[in-house]
């Protein structure tokens, strides 16, 4: 009981976080072309490392 306590706030407060953020990023006016490269190297990274298991 006391987990469920203290991770219901938690998913809360995610929950509203990735609200605000989704509204914002609506709002605004991104350049969707480096936010696609920025996250394509970061997956590559993060595959590379699991075939790898370098770094």
């Amino acid at each position: 009981m006391i987990r469920f306590v203290i991770i219901l706030p938690i998913i809360f407060v995610v929950w509203m976080l990735l609200v605000k953020i989704i509204s914002d990023v609506k709002k605004a006016n991104i350049d969707w072309t480096g936010v696609t490269t920025i996250i394509g190297f970061i997956a590559l990274a993060i595959w590379l490392r699991h075939i790898t298991s370098m770094g």
